[in-house]
């Protein structure tokens, strides 16, 4: 592809300059340009890309895409030789560029988007085992890692910006892919990430409090969610799956209604796709499945409430992507349970170990709630141990230790990815939720001795949570980074407790 071609997909505001040689790649971070590589110089949130436009000269770019007009005006006379385009804006320039440079896989696969507070990655990975099940190969875009068409590789961001998107979208449609699947964030909807990939079917999980660091406001938050429905400035979906138990589920229907899409709702005991019925069970949870395509009585290995919406929000984006009824009845009891999400740390102690990812207020809820059902029966305590992010939102510290106190018996509060703050004060802002539900609890910063006080503190029959970390592998301190694994340390913490898999 040559300059021409490629610049000839972008909207631009002006252009000096053109190239014969040819492209080998788009970029929009300079430490990745090459030789014949366009730079896109955007203005982002923490930086402005057009401070690195002399460097990717430097590293051999062959043409510089950029939204600013000092740059612009700047590189016309001193970098005369080389070929510019400014842009209004820059993510959409990056999606258009690099749609063009990959070939527009965007045209060759059908999109299924998945947005909400919580419930996204295991919805996603139900949605893509519910469609691979029918042999539709995939790509899989989330916050736990990336598939492409069978490969997994480790994910970065929960939606990457749209470069490296349409990368993996080809990439897969290389290997036969034939469906896309992404989790899709408040953040990449509001920054434009999601430009140039059109979503046949969007999936509305749930909303609560969340991200009041970037957003501001909970309005703001939902008002990014909302964009990927209601066609104002991504196009809206051919169909629309969305919660009806959530408070926001008219207003969001209504709108992606008028946007044109289709509207599909699920939930317990309400929506048209809905569970009349559950049980749990030990080893998962049967369903009595209603929907306007049959009705099915479902076994899942999938536990708790929050899981069978969960279940019922892939289950009705496979049918909208063409899957019938009969199949998905009886893949559904082929689905296992997704990493970090509700997954059990088991080295033959006589009580339950939980590793979930639940790091806001309403997933701690859920969680607690799931636990509190597994322990009915027997009376048996529920032990939770969780943190909060540093340089995160503040305001949900007091509600997630609410949270936590409402649901547990005995909680351990300790360290999430403190980042550049004080462990000790995200601490202190936590224990006032704790203290006004008079629960039990211990604080203790370093978070290996809070799983050894947590798991010591369990008796036979109990269910101890790891909350927060989930899947992830790190644990983010203000002048480095350490490797942890909340199940890892559990299972050496066992080990030492005397219990060992296998024995």
């Amino acid at each position: 592809m040559k300059w021409n071609d490629l610049v000839s997909e972008v909207a631009s505001i002006g252009s000096a300059g053109s190239s014969a040689a040819t492209i080998t790649g788009v970029e929009y971070d300079s430490r990745r340009v090459r030789p014949g590589a366009v730079f896109v110089a955007m203005k982002g949130g923490s930086t402005d890309g057009n401070r690195f436009v002399e460097k990717a000269i430097t590293a051999g770019a062959l043409g510089i895409i950029t939204d600013s007009a000092q740059a612009f005006d700047h590189l016309t006379v001193y970098q005369p030789g080389v070929p510019l385009l400014h842009v209004e804006h820059g993510r959409r320039a990056l999606a258009q560029a690099s749609a063009a440079f990959f070939g527009h896989p965007e045209r060759s696969l059908a999109a299924t988007g998945i947005t909400g507070t919580n419930g996204k990655t295991t919805t996603a990975f139900l949605t893509e085992s519910l469609l691979n099940s029918a042999a539709r190969s995939s790509v899989l875009i989330g916050t736990i890692e990336c598939h492409i068409a069978g490969e997994t590789r480790p994910s970065i961001h929960t939606t990457p910006e749209s470069r490296d998107l349409f990368e993996m979208m080809a990439e897969g449609i290389a290997r036969g892919a034939e469906e896309l699947i992404t989790e899709v964030s408040s953040h990449a909807l509001d920054q434009g990430r999601m430009i140039g990939i059109p979503i046949d079917v969007a999936v509305f999980t749930n909303f609560t409090r969340d991200h009041l660091d970037y957003h501001q406001t909970m309005e703001s938050y939902f008002a990014a969610k909302r964009l990927l429905f209601d066609g104002t400035v991504y196009p809206p979906p051919r169909v629309a799956v969305i919660n009806a138990l959530d408070p926001r589920a008219e207003e969001l229907a209504a709108a992606a209604r008028a946007a044109g899409a289709e509207i599909r709702t699920y939930g317990i005991g309400v929506g048209e796709w809905r569970a009349l019925s559950y049980v749990l069970t030990p080893s998962g949870t049967t369903i009595q499945l209603e929907t306007p395509a049959g009705s099915a009585c479902l076994s899942s290995r999938l536990a708790g409430e929050v899981n069978i919406l969960n279940l019922l929000a892939a289950f009705t984006a496979a049918h909208a992507r063409g899957i019938s009824f009969s199949h998905l009845t009886g893949a559904v009891s082929t689905l296992k349970t997704v990493p970090g999400r509700f997954q059990p740390v088991d080295a033959g102690q006589p009580f339950t170990v939980v590793v979930d990812y639940a790091h806001t207020d309403d997933a701690l809820r859920n969680l607690t709630a799931l636990a509190r059902q597994i322990t009915a029966a027997s009376g048996s305590r529920v032990i939770t141990l969780f943190g909060c992010g540093g340089d995160r939102d503040r305001t949900k510290r007091t509600k997630m230790g609410e949270a936590a106190g409402e649901g547990s018996d005995f909680v351990v509060a300790t360290s999430d990815n403190p980042r550049s703050e004080d462990p000790a004060s995200i601490l202190a802002e936590i224990e006032p939720g704790l203290q006004s539900t008079g629960v039990a609890y211990s604080v203790e910063v370093d978070r290996a001795a809070a799983i050894r006080l947590a798991l010591g503190a369990a008796k036979p029959g109990d269910v101890v949570l790891l909350a927060g970390k989930g899947h992830e592998k790190e644990q983010i301190l203000a002048d480095r980074i350490i490797p942890f694994d909340d199940a890892q340390v559990a299972l050496s913490i066992l080990a030492e407790l005397g219990y060992r898999e296998g024995q």
